[in-house]
C-alpha cells in the first residue's frame, strides 16, 4: 500500500460527544483538565496521525471555534452506534478511528498497530477484547458497515458490542494491547467525579 493509499484509507478520526453524562453530573464533552478543554487536547494529539477530525455532537453550536468537521447523528437517540454511523457517512476515508469525548489517553502507537492489522486482513472492525469484554472505542470501523448499522438500528437494536459480534471483526487480545498500554489506561473513560479524582491523582501533570 502506498503512502497516498494509506492516507485515504485511514484519514479520519471520529470523536463521539453525545450521551447523557448522567453519572458525571455535567456534560462530559465540556470536561476540562488543567483549565483546558479535554476535547482540544485530544484533538491536537489525533492530528499527529489523522488529517480529518470529525466531532459528532448534539450541541454543534459549542464547537464554532474548533477547526474540525462538526456533525450530528443522522439517526437520533440510538446511542454510540448513531454517532459511528454518522461519522462513517461523513468520513472522507474508508475506515474511521473512533474515540469517546471522555477518553483522555490517546495511544498513537496502538493506532498504528491497528492500522497494520487492517492492511493485512479483510475486516470491517478492529477493536480490543479485554477480560472485561469488548473495548469498542480506540478502534477502527469501515464504511462497509453503514448499511449493516442502519438495518441493525431499524430493528431497534442499539448495542455497539452486539453489532461488533455479528460483523467481520478482528479482536485484539488483551495481552497484546498491554504491550502498548500496560495498565490499559488507553481505554479509560472518565464517567464519574471519582474517575476524575483518580485520574488527577495518577496524572499530576496531564500531557
Amino acid at each position: 500500500m502506498t503512502v497516498q493509499e494509506s492516507k485515504y484509507k485511514f484519514n479520519t478520526a471520529v470523536i463521539l460527544a453525545g450521551g447523557k453524562s448522567s453519572r458525571m453530573g455535567f456534560d462530559k464533552q465540556f470536561l476540562e483538565i488543567n483549565n483546558e478543554r479535554l476535547m482540544k487536547v485530544v484533538i491536537e494529539k489525533l492530528k499527529n496521525e489523522f488529517n480529518e477530525i470529525i466531532i459528532v455532537t448534539n450541541k454543534p453550536e459549542e464547537y464554532r471555534d474548533f477547526n474540525c468537521k462538526i456533525i450530528s447523528d443522522k439517526i437520533k437517540g440510538m446511542g454510540p452506534l448513531s454517532g459511528i454511523h454518522a461519522g462513517l457517512i461523513e468520513s472522507s476515508s474508508e475506515y474511521i478511528y473512533v474515540m469517546a469525548c471522555d477518553m483522555p489517553n490517546v495511544n498513537l502507537q496502538y493506532v498504528r498497530y491497528l492500522k497494520g492489522i487492517i492492511e493485512k486482513l479483510d475486516i470491517d472492525v478492529c477493536v480490543t477484547m479485554s477480560r472485561d469484554g469488548i473495548e469498542p472505542f480506540h478502534g477502527f470501523y469501515s464504511k462497509k458497515l453503514i448499511d449493516k448499522i442502519e438495518e441493525y438500528l431499524s430493528s431497534n437494536r442499539r448495542s455497539l458490542n452486539g453489532l461488533i459480534l455479528i460483523s467481520n471483526a478482528y479482536l485484539v487480545e488483551e495481552e497484546k494491547a498491554r504491550e502498548f498500554s500496560p495498565d490499559l489506561s488507553m481505554f479509560l473513560n472518565l464517567n464519574t467525579e471519582k474517575d476524575l479524582e483518580e485520574f488527577f491523582s495518577m496524572n499530576k501533570k496531564f500531557q
